[in-house]
């Protein structure tokens, strides 16, 4: 049984670290929405199962780097929420593939998107013509926002953890100014200020922090 006992405690140790995780930084990374959620969880367990069964590894080493691990993982989720530079190097920005009915190809292929790709999330969207479309915007997580020509009734965050969504702005042909014309009039307060921001009908529609 004394053999167990390192690896009965790591493994207890692991899971516990998890549900911390879990609880400290909320449960997005259960449905992972960019790629930094799924390192942080492909990471985390790459360390629980290689350490648990590494005899020459004790439980005070273990211990310590998922205290190094958890606390790196705190200070990126603190940078890439008050910071729009880090965030955009870390989770990448949205990407827009079609503008207008015409496809950007070489920003299509840039991001590994073939055109049975791009057809196929089309039509998991119920999309069937290119030219149909105004926007199409790939998302961190890989999942495809239409707006199609035509559609007048917008919905979409123009403002996201602070931080304007100047893509959207673009569609709607505004600036930054104007934006912030907009919110403060609203609420007296700043962008940072704000959690989220919708753009609906014309109209934007604010939850503050």
């Amino acid at each position: 049984m004394n053999l167990y006992n390192p690896i009965i405690i790591k493994l207890a140790l692991g899971i516990l670290c998890l549900i911390a995780q879990i609880n400290i930084m909320g449960k997005g990374n259960l449905a992972p929405s960019s790629a930094m959620d799924q390192v942080q969880n492909y990471v985390l367990g790459g360390i629980i199962g290689g350490v648990i069964y590494n005899e020459a590894i004790t439980v005070l080493q273990f211990v310590l780097v998922l205290i190094v691990w958890t606390t790196l993982v705190l200070i990126v989720k603190f940078a890439k929420e008050h910071n729009r530079i880090i965030k955009g190097i870390i989770d990448g920005k949205p990407t827009t593939l079609i503008h207008n009915g015409k496809i950007d190809i070489a920003t299509c292929m840039r991001h590994g998107i073939s055109a049975n790709d791009l057809m196929f999330k089309l039509r998991s969207n119920g999309v069937y013509e290119v030219s149909k479309v105004k926007r199409a915007v790939l998302e961190q997580n890989g999942q495809l926002t239409i707006i199609e020509q035509g559609d007048e009734n917008i919905r979409y965050p123009i403002i996201v953890d602070g931080q304007i969504n100047e893509d959207l702005l673009d569609i709607i042909n505004k600036d930054e100014s104007w934006l912030i014309e907009r919110v403060q009039e609203q609420s007296d307060k700043e962008i940072s200020e704000i959690y989220l921001g919708e753009y609906i009908s014309g109209d934007i529609k604010l939850y503050e922090y």
